[in-house]
């Protein structure tokens, strides 16, 4: 379970660095350009935050594998890190139009790749935690 949450954490760190692209890639010196000032700043710090906070979890997750699967510390942590990632695949399957990617064969191949990432992201923090969880309790009983 330790090599999947590295795993994950160097899909973190990648997707946080994919941020930087984002403005240049969706064009958001343009199409921002019609927003009010603080509506595009809204945008801009926001995206900053959240691809910080992408890296930071990415960052953790390589170097502290080990102890975010075998402490409770880390069992809360992952079960926080799990919710996180079952809620944006949640907002894949149901917030985003399919008219964004269906009948488009590349943004269909992002939508389903993206919708394997959140998949596994989840499912293995997901499943240290519960197994955490579950040992911790076994060991307590």
């Amino acid at each position: 379970m330790e090599t999947h949450i590295r795993i994950v954490g160097f899909i973190s760190v990648l997707l946080a660095v994919i941020h930087i692209f984002f403005p240049s890639y969706f064009q958001w010196k343009k199409n921002l350009a019609r927003w009010r000032l603080i509506d595009r700043q809204i945008m801009l710090v926001h995206t900053f935050f959240i691809a910080l906070i992408i890296f930071l979890t990415g960052v953790l997750s390589i170097s502290a594998a080990n102890a975010l699967h075998t402490t409770a510390l880390g069992h809360q942590i992952n079960l926080g890190l799990g919710i996180f990632w079952l809620l944006r695949l949640y907002f894949q399957l149901f917030v985003y139009s399919s008219t964004l990617w269906r009948g488009k064969r590349w943004e269909t191949s992002i939508h389903l790749v993206f919708l394997l990432l959140w998949s596994y992201m989840s499912s293995v923090y997901l499943i240290s935690a519960c197994m955490g969880y579950c040992m911790g309790y076994c060991i307590t009983t």
